[in-house]
């Protein structure tokens, strides 16, 4: 959780001015192919960068246990940066090596819980227990009744958020706090039990799902692994990188549709809900009034990323776990890796240093 302290600091750089997030003219993007290694580059110095200050990104990510570091325009790669060793081994961490989303990986599942109920085997307005059962929680069957897959996708299940163990799915641990949709909290466990309202819903696991509906179409290498109560996407850094290009995209790999319910995918990526305009189905958003962060309850005046562009969508997950897709600028950006010195479930005064160095660059 992040100290009360940090968020103090954060929200006095909330009413600095946030840069590069004019329109660009329109550009053909590119994907690269489904398979092998191939992925067109971009020199930094043809975009007019200050090439001179990508040391300094870098001596940055590098002192702050950064394994992977890729930034992509229109869709090729113009910085991609490794350090450190492979998990469990003494090669050098690559484009091949694999490393956990966190909970970045919520957007895969705000995704797939898109494609689902594009495919009707699902609604998002419907209960979780016809999903997921009676007695999933605690509550009352009345007071179970108003939970929703919305309320699980917008962290507004109304669960206490009091418990010991916010990781924890079991029924003892989910109990009632206060109706639906009155506040927001980012409590874990509900979004967990999102892989269960899939699995039910599509009749498939969430491996074979993801598999079938997004990473055989866009090239992305990876597998869901249970850790704990939670399930964590794996997979290397570039497979992120596809994906975050196929949002950027609206939904598309190319020509290809991944999700065709565009007015889904519009509500995935703008404020669910007014408790908390800085997150949408479970996507963190820039430029909002207001944010309530990670591990506290209490609204905060500003944005989350002040050096950021303001049109910034993110997948945010533990040590700093990062994807940020920039629709003004056709920007992706992804960051894997080791706590930096700001870690927490978010570590948002560090996700805000890597922009200030990275506007150094492409200002």
């Amino acid at each position: 959780m992040l100290k009360l302290s940090k968020l103090f600091i954060l929200s006095l750089l909330l009413l600095s001015c946030t840069k590069n997030d004019e329109p660009q003219p329109d550009e053909a993007l590119y994907f690269p192919p489904l398979s092998g290694n191939t992925w067109e580059t971009t020199d930094a110095a043809s975009l007019g960068w200050n090439t001179d200050q990508i040391p300094a990104l870098y001596e940055f990510l590098e002192a702050n246990d950064t394994r992977a570091f890729i930034l992509l325009k229109d869709g090729k790669i113009v910085l991609e940066n490794y350090w450190g060793q492979k998990i469990s081994s003494t090669e050098s961490f690559d484009e091949n090596s694999f490393w956990y989303w966190a909970s970045a990986g919520k957007t895969i599942t705000a995704t797939l819980i898109g494609i689902a109920q594009e495919e009707v085997l699902l609604n998002i307005d419907d209960p979780s227990s016809q999903y997921l059962g009676e007695g999933w929680t605690s509550l009352s069957p009345s007071q179970e009744s108003q939970i929703t897959i919305k309320r699980q996708l917008t962290m507004t299940t109304g669960l206490d958020y009091e418990v010991a163990d916010l990781m924890c799915t079991e029924p003892a641990c989910l109990q009632y706090m206060a109706p639906p949709n009155t506040q927001w909290y980012y409590h874990n466990a509900p979004y967990t039990l999102l892989d269960g309202v899939l699995e039910n819903a599509t009749g498939r696991s969430r491996t074979l799902y993801t598999n079938e509906k997004i990473a055989q179409k866009i090239g992305m290498n990876g597998f869901w692994s249970q850790v704990g109560y939670n399930g964590i996407y794996f997979s290397t850094p570039r497979s992120m990188a596809r994906f975050g290009l196929m949002i950027l995209n609206d939904g598309n790999w190319g020509e290809t549709p991944i999700i065709s319910d565009k007015a889904y995918l519009q509500a995935m990526t703008n404020s669910s809900q007014s408790l908390n305009p800085a997150y949408g189905y479970l996507w963190w958003l820039n430029g909002k009034t207001s944010i309530v962060y990670p591990g506290n309850p209490n609204s905060f005046s500003g944005v989350l990323a002040p050096q950021a562009p303001s049109d910034m969508i993110a997948g945010l997950g533990a040590n700093g776990q990062i994807l940020d897709i920039i629709p003004s600028q056709r920007l992706v950006v992804i960051r894997m890796g080791e706590a930096p010195s700001d870690g927490g479930e978010v570590p948002v005064i560090f996700h805000n240093l890597m922009w200030e160095k990275i506007n150094e660059i492409i200002r």
